[in-house]
């Protein structure tokens, strides 16, 4: 299972988990207010994965790829992690797949607190369309994800402040109707 919690405003080595003290822990529950929805898979069996094809299906989810992010794998390693660990939204859900290694997607609760979901192998998250987060290696600085899209993919982030687009806007009423 997922698990969660508000983090600290430590502003060290972004692969530390950074749990808040005391610790503030977040459940599924509230990560489905914020439009964060969750599903735990069998990463072994991901190429012929009924639940997986069902989850496409019923979403979408069209396009998939496959990313590898260690220094060994990655060109201009240096520079990707920087970027995926730069606050912003996107325009459409982000998501992903863990396959193999782990890592942190942080996203912002409606007080604007960071909120850090620990990803493991088998964890599949989506992130709605204009919520702000980030993603960053944990100490471990390796994971294998699969990418999905709805259509063609679309890689454009959205550096804060991004508050004028309209995915933001939409995001910002979705809150205010859930809240």
């Amino acid at each position: 299972m997922v698990e969660a919690w508000y983090m600290d405003e430590a502003a060290d080595d972004p692969r530390l988990p950074h749990r808040a003290e005391p610790a503030r822990p977040v459940g599924l529950e509230q990560l489905r207010r914020l439009g964060v929805l969750y599903w735990k898979l069998d990463a072994d069996k991901y190429e012929n994965d009924p639940e997986l094809e069902k989850i496409r299906k019923e979403r979408n989810y069209s396009w998939m790829d496959i990313i590898t992010i260690c220094k060994d794998k990655l060109p201009n390693y240096e520079e990707k992690i920087k970027m995926f660990f730069e606050e912003h939204l996107h325009l459409d859900e982000e998501i992903r797949y863990i396959l193999d290694g782990s890592g942190y997607f942080d996203v912002r609760d409606r007080e604007d607190q960071w909120i850090r979901i620990s990803m493991e192998k088998g964890d599949m998250i989506t992130l709605p369309a204009g919520i702000y987060h980030r993603f960053t290696l944990d100490e471990k600085n390796y994971v294998k994800a699969m990418r999905l899209f709805v259509g063609d993919p679309v890689w454009m982030p959205y550096n804060r402040p991004s508050d004028h687009l309209e995915a933001r806007t939409r995001y910002l009423e979705f809150l205010a109707r859930t809240a």
